[in-house]
């Protein structure tokens, strides 16, 4: 294990009440990571709001905040620190209800610790190689993986031709483009110019009315931060 550690040590945030697991779990981890152990869910918040991590591991079931409630505080806080979340319950709507909280992962106990490690190093990983946030108002737009987050955690997937257009928004956000232009930078020359308005609107219906601002009698530009 002591091969993967590579610079500095990420820094993780490991939410766990069960001590016995907490205690083996804290042993491998820390061969890696620089583990923060809580025990319950209001001093973990205080924790992630107070001091940056580079990934939080958080128990389903926790005293004080549960650990839904938690990953909700920390997106409603506009916090993207990946989280993987731990659960006792294997049931689909345990797992659904962590995941609209904002989690991004969940592994199911008893786990393996070989496998809890390789989720880590995906989540870390993936949320490193999102890279270069662009960002559009309360949004934020990252085209190499053709997604944009929302103000609460809200992860939407863009189709390549959605991608595209915000990528050419994004890279010049002050800048008015007109149908013609937009036509041309992200549309096949045979496709009607109404496809600009139509993925426009795709667009918005995904995220929200004002990620593309209309300048009347001109075109379209990206949202202005707010």
């Amino acid at each position: 294990m002591s091969g993967e550690r590579t610079g500095r040590r990420p820094r993780l945030l490991y939410v766990e009440d069960d001590r016995t697991i907490a205690e083996m779990t804290v042993a491998v981890l820390s061969e890696i990571y620089d583990v923060e152990h809580v025990v319950d869910g209001r001093t973990a918040l205080q924790r992630a709001l107070g001091d940056r991590f580079d990934v939080f591991v958080i128990d389903r079931r926790l005293p004080g905040l549960s650990g839904a409630e938690l990953v909700d505080a920390i997106r409603t806080a506009r916090i993207t620190t990946p989280v993987l979340m731990l659960t006792a319950l294997g049931t689909v709507a345990d797992r659904v209800d962590g995941l609209d909280a904002g989690a991004n992962d969940y592994l199911v106990k008893p786990f393996d610790f070989d496998e809890l490690l390789a989720r880590l190093r995906a989540l870390i990983r993936g949320h490193r190689a999102q890279g270069h946030r662009r960002v559009i108002g309360e949004w934020s737009f990252v085209p190499e993986s053709a997604l944009i987050y929302g103000p609460y955690g809200e992860r939407v997937a863009l189709t390549a031709t959605e991608t595209r257009m915000l990528r050419v928004l994004t890279e010049s956000p002050d800048h008015v483009f007109s149908r013609d232009e937009l036509m041309h930078a992200v549309f096949a020359s045979d496709d009607a110019l109404s496809s600009v308005d139509t993925y426009v609107h795709y667009i918005r219906r995904k995220t929200a009315p004002e990620i593309i601002e209309t300048v009347r009698g001109r075109g379209y530009r990206a949202g202005s931060p707010s």
